[in-house]
C-alpha cells in the first residue's frame, strides 16, 4: 500500500512539472544555448537542423540537413519526452551525434525548451 502511495506521489510530481514548464522562459535558454545552431525558423537549416516542427516530426528527416547515420536510423518520431531525454544528453541516445552540445542538465530548464519548441508549429 505505501508503495503504491509514494509511486502516486512520484508521478504527481512529474505530472506537476510538466505542467509548470514555461514556453516563454525555454524561448529565452533556446535562444542563449540552442540558436547558435539550430534555428526556430521554418525551413531555415544552420549547424544543426531547424527544429521549427520538430516535436511530430521523425528523427533525422528535416529536409536539407544532412543527419548522421545514427539519426537517420533512430526511429523516433519526436515528442517532449523523447525531447527531454535526448536534451539531457544527446551522445547517450544518439552516439554518433555531430551535435557536440553535452546536454541540458537543468530538468526544468529542459522542460521549458521542450515546452517552447512544442510551440514551433
Amino acid at each position: 500500500m505505501m508503495r503504491v502511495l509514494i509511486a502516486g506521489l512520484l508521478l504527481a510530481g512529474a505530472s506537476t512539472a510538466a505542467l509548470a514548464a514555461d514556453p516563454a522562459a525555454g524561448e529565452k535558454v533556446f535562444k542563449a544555448q540552442c540558436g547558435i545552431c539550430h534555428s526556430a525558423v521554418k525551413g531555415k537549416n544552420g549547424i544543426g537542423p531547424s527544429l521549427f516542427g520538430v516535436i511530430g516530426r521523425q528523427a533525422g528527416t528535416e529536409p536539407g540537413f544532412h543527419f548522421t547515420a545514427d539519426h537517420k536510423k533512430l526511429g523516433v518520431t519526436w515528442d517532449t519526452a523523447t525531447m527531454e531525454k535526448y536534451l539531457a544528453n544527446p551522445r547517450a541516445m544518439v552516439p554518433d551525434t555531430s551535435m557536440t552540445y553535452a546536454g541540458l542538465k537543468d530538468a526544468d530548464k529542459r522542460a521549458d525548451v521542450v515546452a517552447y519548441l512544442a510551440t514551433l508549429h
